[in-house]
């Protein structure tokens, strides 16, 4: 009789009751496995090795034992995996899609302790296909059901917890003023009404020397005591909360808690902040050339692989048009312009691709699940709800999302293919109304493969895993470049070879030369990593050693 190795495997959501002798992972495992006992006329074998994800969702397959068991699947170790229920495997139906048509390649099967099906047989996956589908919909409904309880709440005034504002205790579904803090938090008020300029209330509270509060992480290490930022000035005075307010998204509703300032005085600062702004954009919207005015939102936040500065820079073209570019600083001061270890990468594309990294990291389900210590499901699921409505466009502010996901950057290092980005804590709290305290540091860390390709002092940037761009008519080209070369061989002439192939003689002989490339730059050009100016037209309109070693010195510097 054959032995059909079987494989147990547990997963638990939430990380309650681990830390017990005896937990919900190991009553899993005993069912199962004395289900398997139960099969032993069958040649059902227990394997010794145990697979557990405990605190993890079954939203994602990036589970590190799930991996470690369909790892040890491909080796073909396991015959079959049996869970207690469908759900501890996956919840998602296009997941478990994935997952079958891995276990179909190794020819193993699932089974489930307490649902009656064998994903061998065709009527076991139809049955299993039904049951994902309303797990699924069971996750998405209770996803909808915390929206709407959260907005009901915030609607009658509650706080659902995330960052209390300084100033602020939470107490129960409601808040608390807390002294020194609330003196802080009028102090700043006050001297708006005296200036009635952001900047200026920075510099007096510069000048009275006010920090912000320490506190002691969970972590043991200790925050704050900082100066207070432009940005975090311009949050507290926009805060509805201080105004005896709370804010569900775009709608502001009374909250239940006593006001730090009074509703008409916080009325009128925001009334004169919006003219301000209304004011500075129409000031800035074009300089004195008229044209529309760009900003750095990195500036003073990248670093070279020697701890150099990029540094804002600027090109105009023969047309007028302005061009931006981060610069490594040593390349503008005029100490070394020549450094071939410096840096000049194109702002716009730069600035896109971090902010499209930042939003992909963010959307992880590792990053949603982990980022706020001891959280709950609820906190979980209203993290994801914030965090997909922080990609999406708001129509009552102008901001780009990607100037959003860029104003969370701490500091970003570039070096020769990699790139890492550490997203602020402070930034990333106020973003999205958490709590500082409670935020997990090693998951604010992105890092991604990085390259850039030159042309001239052009640069095609590539970050992560973003495919490269294969430049098919320079493939098409080569291709017929060897077969037009083949004709030639075989004694037709260029005359002849281009009534067969109906294009002009003068085509014929400038395709041809394709065909003395060397077989590595033509590797490379199926891979899309030959030099951003090698094109057909580059090609064509220029002469190239038909020597190979040649070729590629003069390539490289294109």
């Amino acid at each position: 009789m054959k032995k059909i190795r079987c494989a147990i495997y547990t997963r638990k959501s939430s990380e309650d009751g681990l830390e017990q002798e005896f937990n919900s992972l190991d009553a899993q495992y005993e069912a199962c496995a004395a289900y398997i006992a139960s099969q032993r006329a069958e040649g059902w074998v227990l394997l010794p090795e145990r697979y557990d994800d405990g605190g993890i969702s079954g939203g994602t397959l990036e589970r590190p034992d799930l991996q470690r068991l369909l790892a040890d699947i491909d080796r073909g170790s396991v015959d079959q995996i049996v869970v207690y229920k469908i759900d501890r495997l996956t919840r998602s139906l296009a997941d478990f899609a994935k997952m079958v048509e891995r276990l179909d390649a190794a020819e193993t099967s699932f089974v489930s302790v307490t649902q009656s099906f064998n994903t061998a047989t065709s009527m076991g996956r139809l049955t299993l296909n039904m049951l994902l589908s309303f797990a699924q919909f069971e996750r998405e409904v209770t996803a909808e059901r915390i929206r709407d309880k959260i907005a009901a709440s915030k609607k009658k005034g509650m706080w659902m917890g995330a960052t209390v504002p300084l100033g602020y205790a939470a107490d129960g579904r409601s808040l608390k003023i807390t002294d020194p803090d609330a003196a802080v938090i009028r102090g700043i008020y006050d001297l708006y009404l005296e200036h009635r300029n952001v900047r200026q209330v920075k510099e007096a509270v510069d000048a009275k020397e006010i920090m912000t509060p320490v506190r002691t992480l969970v972590s043991g290490r200790v925050k704050g005591g900082a100066a207070f930022s432009y940005g975090h000035i311009h949050y507290i005075l926009t805060n509805p909360v201080y105004a005896g307010r709370i804010r569900h998204h775009a709608k502001v509703y009374p909250g239940q808690h006593e006001p730090l300032i009074q509703p008409k005085v916080w009325d009128s600062i925001q009334e004169h902040l919006r003219s301000d702004s209304a004011k500075d954009r129409t000031f800035t919207k074009r300089n004195r050339d008229g044209a529309r005015k760009s900003v750095s939102r990195l500036a003073g936040k990248i670093f070279d692989q020697t701890g150099d500065r990029l540094t804002p820079s600027h090109s105009k073209t023969s047309k007028g048009l302005k061009r931006r570019y981060y610069v490594s600083h040593r390349l503008i001061r005029g100490s070394a312009p020549r450094d071939p270890s410096g840096w000049r990468l194109p702002a716009p594309e730069l600035e896109e691709k971090v902010a499209v990294l930042i939003n992909r990291h963010m959307s992880s389900p590792e990053f949603q699940a982990g980022v706020l210590q001891d959280a709950t499901t609820e906190e979980t699921a209203e993290l994801g709800i914030k965090l997909g409505l922080l990609a999406e466009p708001n129509p009552s502010t102008p901001d780009d999302p990607r100037d959003v996901h860029l104003a969370l950057v701490d500091r970003i290092d570039i070096a020769p293919g990699k790139i890492k980005i550490s997203i602020s804590a402070e930034h990333l709290a106020t973003a999205l109304d958490l709590d500082q305290a409670r935020i997990v540091d090693d998951l604010l860390k992105v890092a991604s493969p990085f390259q850039h390709r030159k042309r001239g002092v052009e640069t095609k940037l590539v970050i992560g895993n973003e495919p490269i761009e294969i430049d098919e008519t320079l493939l098409r080209n080569i291709g017929r470049a060897h077969r037009y070369f083949d004709m030639v061989c075989s004694g037709k002439t260029f005359g002849e070879i281009a009534d067969a192939e109906g294009v002009s003689k003068r085509r014929i002989q400038q395709l041809i030369e394709l065909a003395f490339l060397a077989p590595d730059t033509i590797r490379n050009v199926r891979s899309g990593k030959q030099p951003v100016g090698l094109t057909s037209d580059w090609l064509m309109r220029h002469a190239f050693s038909p020597v190979w070693s040649e070729q590629r010195e003069q390539f490289t510097a294109l």
